[in-house]
């Protein structure tokens, strides 16, 4: 078993960042369909959750390549909540966009600190084997 398995703090962040991944694709889903839709009855903006379903696998396999761009794929949809938090005249888009963000937030952070702890552990696992060694 990887020593990044063992390590309980990076299985959180893991934990985290899969839950705050599919809380975004659910709000982004419901957003766009039901809670405040741009147009009556739901809108094609509903498709911008794909691009989110694509890391997915990676995080769930515990990929560090993904955890890295997707802490930079998830700066667009940021960029979106702020806009949409400023400029929908639905008190429900606000809150949407609101929630977008703090999930936006939570997501970076989780991968932020997922890779942070894996380099650390690797590095100190590297330490360890030159030291066993000589």
């Amino acid at each position: 078993m990887p020593a990044a398995a063992l390590d309980p703090a990076i299985a959180w962040t893991r934990r985290i960042a899969v839950a705050s991944l599919l809380g975004l694709v659910v709000l982004g889903l419901a957003w766009e369909l039901w809670l405040a839709p741009l147009r009556p009855g739901g809108s094609w903006l509903a498709l911008k959750v794909l691009p989110l379903a694509a890391p997915l696998a990676g995080l769930l396999k515990n990929r560090m390549y993904t955890y890295r761009w997707l802490s930079l794929l998830i700066w667009l949809y940021f960029t979106e909540g702020v806009v949409r938090a400023w400029s929908d005249p639905l008190p429900a888009g606000r809150w949407c966009a609101a929630a977008e963000l703090a999930l936006c937030l939570l997501l970076f952070a989780a991968c932020a600190a997922h890779v942070r702890l894996r380099f650390r552990n690797a590095r100190a696992a590297a330490a360890a084997q030159a030291a066993a060694r000589g």
